[in-house]
């Protein structure tokens, strides 16, 4: 179900995928939205209620002024106060994993298990992807076949609108949000206290082996590396053994 909520006079969305079971809080990465997470909240259900956040400048949320990470942590927090729920379990892909690890250190008693994605605690985005993304097309097959390899994974994104079919993102808001992603977060990653899972894809250009091998270790045993035979979006290429890990590490907390 798509709700909103009003946060610093900015309407965000979310979508709740409903069910009994205990919360886990989700946000994607750049050219995507809330959406991405269907098959993984599919997968969880019932044990677990997946609520996956629009981020500001993506999906049904409100267009931004600034793309900065006091600004993404600012919304998981006004979110979460949103849901009126308490310390939950929280994932986070690429972009969204940082936001995810950033708030669970600056917010230890909100958060009781966190997963990344496939981003490091030192990141140096590559926004060259956006400046060669066909733009609006007259029909959404041939947005897909603009996009070529990569469209499965911006397919959650696609809009139609009176001048044909495009994302529910700008252009210039992502690059200037990839901007923003760029830094060293050594001090919050090494802040987070809760058990952590890193999810690492195999084949990633984004993340790599020997980086993700020195994040766990400088947590000392309160992390955790999964490697699985994925790209960057592990929760895309292999949903099934993604969705697996996934559960077999909130789960073993939950019944600890």
């Amino acid at each position: 179900m798509r709700e909103f909520f009003t946060a610093d006079q900015r309407q965000l969305s979310f979508l709740d995928f409903g069910g009994p079971g205990r919360p886990l809080l989700a946000f994607h990465g750049h050219y995507n939205e809330a959406s991405t997470f269907a098959p993984l909240a599919e997968a969880l259900a019932p044990q677990w209620r997946v609520i996956a956040l629009d981020q500001r400048g993506h999906g049904e949320s409100d267009r931004a002024q600034s793309y900065q990470r006091a600004d993404y942590v600012a919304d998981i927090a006004a979110f979460h106060r949103h849901l009126g729920i308490g310390p939950v379990a929280v994932l986070g892909h690429s972009m969204g994993g940082v936001n995810a690890y950033q708030y669970a250190a600056r917010h230890a008693d909100r958060v009781t298990s966190l997963i990344v994605e496939d981003v490091g605690a030192v990141v140096d985005a590559d926004w060259s992807m956006t400046t060669w993304l066909p733009l609006r097309q007259p029909s959404r097959q041939a947005l897909m076949t603009g996009l070529g390899s990569v469209a499965p994974y911006l397919e959650c994104a696609f809009r139609q609108s009176d001048d044909g079919w495009g994302y529910s993102f700008d252009i210039d808001d992502t690059v200037r949000s990839h901007k923003a992603l760029t830094g060293a977060y050594w001090s919050d990653w090494e802040s987070v206290s809760c058990p952590t899972l890193l999810i690492r894809g195999a084949d990633s250009v984004v993340l790599t082996r020997d980086h993700a091998r020195e994040m766990i270790a400088r947590r000392a045993g309160r992390a955790e590396l999964v490697e699985l035979p994925a790209g960057h979006v592990v929760h895309g290429d292999v949903p099934d053994e993604f969705a697996a890990t996934v559960r077999a590490f909130v789960d073993q907390l939950t019944t600890a």
